[in-house]
């Protein structure tokens, strides 16, 4: 069966399953790429370092080519060892009331109105404010990043501009300033921290300032995004959810899984390696789909099903390995506390079917770029 473009990127699963089942281990010829689908190939992909490079860059190239993203050890280990100093756990825990006010503010704008975009009016400013506030981004510059976040991972057109290089000509001012004065930002921080004496050298520190905007951006809002589309094909979950609160971090759990925001991560091969009934040449690339992974029936009984309930829940959403996503535990944060004021504040919550659901365009990341709602507040 042929998928179109257009149908793989609103509804891929049919097509993951396809692939799983006919061809898991896929060459895509017009490219000369290898494409994964299977869960056990996929996780081997996303965390055999030593087998599938992240680095793609080198010297020269774009900022996120010297971001944790596209990194090996040794030198990620000691990146991600700085740049956790500043990102911890505790520190994003203690970003739980501004969050909470974030969307109390965005939840205050439309309740009297009784219809929102869950996307323009909700998911959408509401990692872009936290992120900023975050690297000391001044209020009237969001606008901006946001922009050059969607156009880094295809979500929209970049105006035959470099988005990356845009960016980060921007960062590289708002470094120069803290490095003079130094504030209560994670900017500051990174300047601060160090490994055994060695501190983030400007490249580093830029890469990491635009993965964060971009990853942060991204995953939380088509996270949050992807929730509604999950309660509007399941609407039960909701009046389950409002009935038992607990269930709430296992239900973003399974939204992570069931529509996972990131669908796909690359690597390239070290040297020739076997996966499954195929040799992977040194130097080829290959595309590990986690959104097919985290849909297959050999890991995950009833797969294509959304199921709140679902334990062991072991998708691979967030990636697996030393590439574990750094920002997980802000991302499951901020969708936790959207997604319960949301259900408290807002009865009858129903998407208007009327309009069509157009993806974001990108392959990368899978959302919708509007989701209109009524409500009874």
């Amino acid at each position: 069966m042929q998928y179109t473009k257009e149908e793989r990127l609103l509804n891929p699963f049919p097509w993951y399953d396809t692939m799983r089942k006919t061809d898991p281990i896929h060459f895509y010829e017009q490219y000369g790429i290898w494409q994964a689908f299977r869960y056990n190939d996929v996780q081997r992909v996303l965390s055999d370092y030593a087998a599938f490079s992240s680095n793609f860059g080198g010297p020269g190239e774009d900022p996120l080519s010297t971001s944790l993203i596209s990194m090996d050890p040794p030198r990620h280990r000691q990146l991600r060892n700085i740049v956790t100093q500043a990102f911890t756990p505790r520190s994003v825990a203690k970003l739980s009331e501004r969050i909470t006010a974030i969307v109390t503010e965005l939840l205050d704008k439309v309740a009297a109105t009784g219809r929102m975009d869950i996307i323009d009016d909700f998911s959408y400013p509401l990692p872009v404010i936290v992120i900023a506030e975050m690297l000391g981004i001044p209020q009237e510059d969001r606008e901006r990043f946001k922009h050059w976040s969607d156009a880094i991972v295809g979500a929209t057109s970049s105006g035959g501009a470099n988005p990356q290089q845009e960016m980060g000509a921007y960062f590289l001012d708002m470094i120069a300033q803290r490095r003079e004065n130094s504030e209560d930002d994670l900017i500051s921080a990174l300047l601060t921290a160090q490994i055994d004496g060695v501190h983030l050298d400007q490249r580093e520190l830029l890469g990491f300032c635009i993965l964060l905007l971009v990853a942060g951006n991204e995953t939380t809002t088509n996270l949050i995004g992807n929730a509604l589309l999950c309660f509007d094909e399941y609407p039960e979950t909701m009046d389950q959810l409002r009935a038992e609160p607990d269930l709430l971090p296992t239900a973003i759990e399974e939204v992570l899984r069931y529509r996972s925001p990131v669908q796909l991560m690359y690597r390239h091969a070290v040297s020739d390696v076997e996966l499954g009934d195929h040799t992977i040449r040194a130097g080829q690339m290959i595309m590990a789909q986690i959104g097919s992974a985290n849909r297959d029936e050999a890991q995950f009984p009833n797969a294509d099903t959304f199921d709140i309930r679902r334990t062991p829940n072991r998708h691979i959403a967030f990636g697996h390995g030393i590439h574990f996503c750094l920002g997980a535990p802000l991302a499951r944060l901020e969708a936790k506390i959207a997604l319960a004021l949301l259900l408290e504040r807002f009865q009858d919550i129903q998407r208007v079917g009327d309009i069509p659901l157009e993806t974001t365009g990108s392959d990368i990341v899978y959302g919708v770029k509007h989701l209109p709602i009524t409500f009874r507040a």
